[in-house]
């Protein structure tokens, strides 16, 4: 018996050291919520603002801003994954206390690349001295480890002249390194190489579109063409990306091209992510929907992630999807098709609205004159079960029955956030599946600001609503 024990424990132990050599298992395909706040496994808010990613092995790790509540540095978060949705908290990489100047400071998109020569993890990022933004420098880390401890190695202003803001980095196929960076008061961009080592400037390359005054860049190859992609200078407040193409890093780039809607959906670029699978690559948008653009702060900001398409090799168009569901192994990255409605009360012509286009959880919902905002617009997402989630255009975010209001919350397929939807006549009754009432205007109010509530069903005008378009 002992024998017998004996040769199936050592058959355990032979299994489990070939699946930890193995790594992990291939990831399955993920579905992920655009316009929301991440968590993380352990169920916190993912803090990766203004971040960007770099691959190593069968993980994608991730990293990005998290701040303290004025907006100073407090940490570089790292975090893991195989699959894009399920991110594990791996490290506070970089902190207040790696270095005296980062005791008070700004540090924004990070960005951390691998020096295959020298087997060490790079990473750059912009330095303010936590006050205003009159430093303009670039400053760089480095470790041994992709999600080690980073030894800060100062800052500077690239070539001793230029200032340098809002950047990214990119490695290209030969090795060579090159850093993007906002200069002149973002009136400039200049792309610069690094050296051998990564961790300095060799040279300014290219300053393509002086004047311009862009930021945020993004800069990616595919198949021969490289693309830069960048929004406008305007704060926390999302504005028309463009992008440029060029067959080389140094030029000549093209003139600025929009892509997307007039705010890039509610967000600034931070990356374009790579997803090399079974299938092919896939490119990946990921936005920061800023939350000092809607009353909060940098650690209240929303991600939007949307996959790009090349209608032709040097052309891209980027579409807004309210979820895109991601296949790693595949390589593949599509974005679910939605229709959107207006809900139009029958007896005051009047929309279901979202007070001051408001992106915050609990914001209760009034009836407004209908005025095509997308926080007037709702997705009826089919659950499979008979019920809808109702889905703001605008938020992201879910309707929910309350005792006393309807409110919009993070979509949660709780039973008080599924509703059904039964004819009557030509219209429509809205029903709470927690509750069975209808969804109402308080009072048959034909005024702007009435509240939306639910109340027992009972045929009145005020519960009859037209989806509109």
């Amino acid at each position: 018996m002992r024998r017998v024990y004996a040769l199936l424990l050592a058959l355990c132990c032979a299994l489990a050291a070939a699946l930890t050599a193995a790594g992990p298992a291939q990831a399955a395909p993920q579905t992920i919520t655009n316009g929301t706040q991440f968590t993380d496994t352990s169920g916190s808010a993912v803090h990766a603002h203004g971040g960007g990613v770099i691959k190593v092995g069968s993980y994608y790790y991730w990293f990005g801003e998290d701040r303290n509540s004025d907006n100073t540095f407090r940490y570089v978060d790292a975090y893991r994954s195989t699959d894009l949705k399920n991110w594990e908290f791996r490290a506070h990489v970089l902190s207040q206390s790696s270095a005296a100047e980062l005791s008070t400071a700004y540090i924004e998109r990070p960005k951390v690349i691998y020096n295959a020569a020298t087997g060490t993890f790079v990473m750059w990022m912009h330095k303010e001295n936590g006050v205003d933004y009159t430093q303009a420098r670039a400053a760089v880390a480095v470790s041994d480890t992709v999600d080690g401890s980073y030894s800060y190695q100062g800052s500077f202003q690239p070539l001793g002249q230029y200032q340098s803001r809002d950047m990214t980095t990119f490695v290209d196929t030969d090795g060579t390194a090159y850093l993007v960076s906002s200069a002149n008061n973002n009136y400039d961009l200049n792309i610069y190489k690094l050296t051998a080592d990564y961790t300095g400037i060799a040279g300014l390359v290219a300053n393509p579109w002086p004047g311009g005054h862009r930021e945020a860049p993004a800069l990616f190859k595919r198949g021969g063409v490289y693309f830069m992609l960048t929004s406008a200078a305007t704060g926390w407040s999302p504005n028309q990306q463009q992008y440029a193409t060029a067959t080389s890093p140094a030029g000549p780039w093209t003139s600025w091209k929009n892509v997307g809607d007039s705010t890039a959906y509610g967000s600034q670029t931070a990356y374009v992510l790579a997803v090399q699978g079974s299938s092919g690559t896939s490119y990946l948008y990921m936005g920061d929907r800023w939350g000092n653009s809607f009353g909060g702060t940098v650690d209240d900001s929303r991600y939007v992630w949307l996959p790009l398409t090349f209608p032709a090799a040097t052309s891209m168009s980027m579409s807004w999807s309210p979820e895109i569901t991601v296949d790693t192994t595949a390589g593949t990255i599509t974005g679910t098709s939605a229709t959107y409605n207006t809900l139009i009360a029958r007896h005051s012509s009047k929309c279901a609205d979202v007070p001051n286009q408001s992106l915050w959880q609990g914001a209760a919902i009034s009836q407004y004159t209908c005025n095509g905002g997308t926080n007037q617009k709702w997705w009826f997402k089919d659950l499979g079960n008979g019920y809808y989630e109702l889905m703001g255009r605008g938020s992201s975010l879910c309707l929910q029955e309350n005792a006393s209001n309807v409110t919009q919350e993070d979509c949660t397929a709780a039973t008080a956030q599924q509703w059904s939807v039964a004819a009557s006549g030509s219209y429509v009754n809205v029903e709470a599946r927690t509750t069975g009432e209808c969804l109402d205007v308080s009072g048959a109010s034909t005024a702007d600001s009435a509240a939306v509530i639910t109340y027992t069903c009972n045929g009145g005008t005020n519960q009859q609503w037209t989806r509109g378009t």
